[in-house]
């Protein structure tokens, strides 16, 4: 995250984050999670503690950064406006009411009530999900980027595709692709021939890509430290009749949803846009996932677009639109797009053919 002065903090998110724990009567808030940190500081460290306390007056809120040994002179010098100690010197305050994050492993929460064992602890996950889920400008370029590798990505893979290979030997090239040119997976490939397709997210085995089948990979890589996502068929030259009607219904979805979305939509109307047009042709039961949800430092991220998500979508806040029909034992098609809100609508930032 880039790094300007906004009000007395020259970390925007950290002060809007003090500035929440303030008004729940937070003494201090301590934040653990990789992305949480990296979206706060710009810092990736894999071992470290966001430790803030607000201030009343609204003075700068007092911000330490705990890591280890290991990391201490790297996080010095990639975040020099922050105090940064060692684990060792951990200084334990007087406080009462702590914000922690609740997606913190269960050991670590109970290391955190053996250290407090008087504090009330106040999950405060769900205000760094807001947060994280306006992109700045510099995170949206590098999402950007990101999806447009994973497009190249593609095409470079369908050229190396050839029939007779195994979903694994596919999964290589995509990987292959993503190593060479990005920084490797943003999360496992999914590879589908044929029927598999039926398996929405399907684990990639030897089954055997035939001529004439469709094929389904849903994909996306990572680069700079944040994520692509994407899936798209493969159409065989001569479709069965139901499969072409399959495939066009769920892209008559997708491009209801991306239509759908702008600012002031929430998540649950959004997914009733898409779900609508699948429901109404009869395949209901027959998407059972959420249409999306939101991409950065993690592949899964808010805001969510889903039947029951009160997420109101803002500019600057990204989410995928994967609308998907799955026929067992038959066929099974998925086509996603990432899309970024505007402020008047949305802007596709996956461009790979459909």
């Amino acid at each position: 995250m880039k790094k300007t002065n906004s009000g007395n903090c020259a970390y925007p998110r950290i002060a809007a984050l003090a500035k929440k724990a303030a008004r729940r009567r937070l003494d201090v808030v301590m934040i653990g999670n990789e992305a949480n940190v990296r979206a706060l500081t710009g810092v990736a460290c894999d071992n470290a503690r966001l430790v803030i306390e607000p201030s009343a007056d609204g003075a700068a809120p007092r911000t330490t950064f705990y890591t280890d040994f290991r990391y201490v002179p790297a996080v010095k010098r990639t975040a020099p406006d922050l105090k940064v100690v060692d684990f060792s010197k951990f200084a334990c305050g007087k406080w009462k009411r702590i914000g922690f994050e609740s997606c913190i492993p269960t050991r670590d929460y109970l290391d955190l009530k053996g250290a407090f064992p008087r504090a009330k602890l106040v999950d405060v996950l769900k205000d760094v999900h807001a947060l994280r889920a306006v992109k700045t400008p510099a995170e949206i370029a590098a999402i950007a980027a990101a999806e447009a590798l994973n497009d190249e990505i593609w095409a470079r893979a369908q050229e190396d595709f050839k029939p007779g290979m195994t979903e694994k030997e596919m999964q290589r090239v995509i990987r292959a692709w993503m190593n060479a040119l990005g920084d490797g997976e943003a999360f496992e490939t999914i590879v589908c021939a044929g029927a598999n397709a039926a398996e929405c997210h399907h684990v990639p085995d030897d089954t055997v890509w035939r001529d004439g089948e469709p094929l389904l990979v849903d994909m996306g890589v990572k680069l700079a430290g944040v994520c692509a996502d994407m899936t798209r068929c493969i159409m065989p030259r001569k479709p069965t009749a139901e499969y072409r009607k399959i495939y066009e219904l769920v892209l008559q979805a997708n491009r209801a949803g991306i239509a759908a979305a702008r600012p002031g939509i929430t998540g649950k109307e959004l997914d009733k846009v898409a779900r609508d047009v699948i429901r109404k042709a009869g395949y209901g039961t027959a998407f059972g996932h959420a249409l999306g949800h939101g991409v950065g430092y993690e592949i899964h991220e808010a805001p969510t677009a889903s039947r029951k998500s009160d997420w109101k979508l803002e500019p600057g806040m990204l989410v995928t639109i994967e609308p998907g029909v799955y026929l067992p034992g038959k066929l099974g098609v998925r086509i996603e797009d990432l899309v970024l809100i505007t402020k008047d609508g949305c802007e596709v930032l996956s461009h790979s053919a459909k």
